[in-house]
């Protein structure tokens, strides 16, 4: 008892990790024994609130071990624990290589299982829609207990609200009624110290050709809520997180391992639990976060806020992002007189920890901001310290070398194409993802197929992932570290003479850009809204003129924005070995997927 009083009260100690007393109390597993008190001990004094950091079989050795002695204890002490009322409710299983037998042909009668581990908006999407299918029967695993409303407003671009209409127009009509457009207005880049438009894109003609729907922004709970009211009841299970998962090696099945200890058995398991994935650290065999995770730190930091605010151009402007050195600040209308902005700034990471803002976010980024446009100051003077978060960007780099699938087994969105936030595509891209493998699944007439269409979905949607991907990273790197306040000739005032302002090479590039940006952004849109039913691994038409022209900007850019700007912009660094050279393999590996 003292033990577990003492480890109560370190931080370390996680509160959804099956290894923590927390867990052991909470959950009522009772096997308070030696294993059980080492095995927290290892994990605490190395400094691991979770067992993340071990290796898959080492996590596997230890759980089994953890369960085997329970059950022991259980039986020789089960009078003792009637009495007290004590018996675990759930007791995991001793044998997790045990699997349900089943045919091999799939029927209403012997439904595909499929689990989901994660409830964001890919893994709910692509539930709702199987969940419609009497050959399917869905199962979403999510790690939060209940639902609630936080979480600022997404953007869901035209290709993913398509993509949402042809998967289930009940729900897309319950979106768009609570939705604000924001493609059929003003939208575009703003010279941040002069407060003049450096380059409008326009989102409503792509969309408008193509018969789409507006881009625009929704509130994220509004979203979560939809879907759920939409999937059957019992479908989304709260509460307890996959962990890791075990794989039938004599048959059909596949294992997801939850927090608790419990396990809950399906035929697929799609990876849909974020960047932090579990499935996809068991798929690869590569620890949750840190080193060799693949996850990296972009770079950047972000503080965000959300407010009613009385702006100016209210109904006429969507979204605005102010250019200037080393930085960029973004405002977007959010609908119902509420705005959202965006304060971009390149920081190490943990910035929010080491660096002191004695006098809060607001007044910190009123003194960085100093000498911008007047529209920034006038809309963080209108912010409350409350209404502000800072949280650092994390991304994967595209590669074709690491897998998506393995087996009855896949991963969606976030968990394997994580992606910076400046296209506002990361949940379209899991939508997506959702729409391709709901087609793969159902087409799938035996579970011996189900390898080979999630191998499918993988090739469908690889090299358009990486190459929204790239993007999003380009517009990051190159907006902060190539853009610049654009050179411009002006008047003197008194003397009447002509002269030049910020005459330097990043000025020049910037205002070299300025009449190149609106054609790529035009080629941008229609690369996007163009491949959304991810028909074939490449779409060649939008996919080349993206490439030539995002090619030149990122030669004029290169000067400014260094090698790191080279490759990335367009998702090239999956090509890249890690010697800076051509990976032949992953280009023959790309070409024979596309052919």
């Amino acid at each position: 008892l003292v033990i577990i009083f003492c480890f109560q009260k370190r931080k370390s100690i996680s509160h959804s990790y099956h290894f923590s007393i927390n867990t052991i109390v909470q959950k009522n597993m009772f096997a308070w024994n030696r294993d059980v008190v080492l095995v927290t001990l290892v994990a605490t004094m190395v400094g691991k609130s979770d067992v993340s950091g071990f290796s898959i079989s080492t996590r596997t050795s230890l759980f089994n071990n953890v369960h085997k002695n329970q059950i022991d204890f259980e039986e020789k002490n089960s009078n003792k624990l009637h009495q007290l009322n004590m018996v675990a409710t759930t007791a995991p299983p001793t044998d997790l290589s045990s699997f349900d037998t089943v045919a091999d042909e799939i029927s209403p009668e012997n439904p595909l299982r499929i689990l989901v581990a994660g409830a964001g908006v890919g893994g709910l999407a692509l539930a709702n829609s199987l969940s419609k299918h009497p050959s399917m029967e869905v199962t979403v695993l999510e790690r939060t207990d209940k639902f609630k409303r936080f979480g600022g407003p997404i953007q869901l671009a035209s290709n993913a609200l398509q993509v949402m209409k042809d998967m289930d127009e009940k729900v897309y009509d319950q979106i768009m009624e609570k939705f604000t457009f924001t493609g059929d207005k003003e939208n575009g880049i703003k010279d941040g110290i002069r407060n003049e438009w450096y380059a409008k894109f326009d989102l409503k003609s792509p969309a408008e050709d193509r018969n789409m729907p507006y881009t625009g922004v929704i509130e994220r709970p509004d979203l979560q809520q939809i879907f759920l009211d939409a999937i059957p009841k019992g479908v989304v299970q709260n509460g307890d997180g996959v962990e890791s998962y075990i794989v039938n090696k004599n048959g059909h099945g596949v294992k997801a391992v939850l927090s608790s200890g419990k396990t809950v058995e399906g035929d697929v398991l799609i990876g849909a639990d974020g960047i932090w994935s579990a499935v996809r650290a068991t798929m690869r065999d590569e620890p949750l976060k840190g080193d060799g995770s693949g996850v990296s730190y972009s770079g950047y930091t972000v503080f965000a806020g959300e407010l009613n605010y009385d702006s100016f151009d209210n109904g006429v402007v969507g979204y605005k992002v102010y250019i200037g050195p080393g930085q960029y600040f973004v405002i977007t209308d959010i609908g119902n007189g509420r705005y959202q902005w965006y304060a971009f700034l390149a920081k190490p990471a943990g910035s929010a920890e080491l660096e002191e803002k004695p006098d809060g976010n607001v007044p910190y980024l009123t003194n960085v901001f100093e000498g911008w446009s007047k529209d920034i100051h006038h809309i963080l003077k209108a912010t409350k310290e409350n209404e502000v978060e800072q949280r650092d960007l994390y991304d994967r780099p595209p590669s074709v070398r690491k897998p998506w699938t393995k087996g009855p087994t896949a991963l969606l969105g976030d968990s394997v194409h994580a992606m910076m936030p400046n296209l506002g595509q990361g949940g379209c891209q899991a939508i997506e993802d959702a729409f391709v493998l709901e087609q793969e699944l159902l087409s799938a007439k035996n579970r011996n197929e189900i390898a080979s269409k999630l191998e499918n979905y993988r090739g469908r949607r690889l090299i358009r992932s990486a190459a929204v991907q790239g993007l999003s990273r380009f517009a990051s790197d190159i907006i902060i570290r190539g853009f610049d306040t654009p050179t411009k000739i002006v008047k003197d005032e008194i003397t009447g003479n002509l002269r030049f302002e910020n005459f330097n090479y990043a000025g020049l590039v910037t205002r070299m850009m300025q009449p190149i940006l609106p054609i790529f952004f035009t080629i941008q849109f229609n690369f996007l809204y163009d491949g959304y039913k991810n028909e074939s691994a490449l779409d060649l038409k939008s996919g080349l003129g993206l490439l030539v022209v995002g090619s030149f900007l990122l030669l004029l850019g290169a000067g400014t924005i260094g090698e790191a700007g080279l490759g990335i912009g367009l998702g090239l660094e999956g090509l890249i070995g890690t010697e800076g050279l051509l990976d032949f393999e992953a280009i023959s590996t790309a070409v024979q997927d596309f052919l």
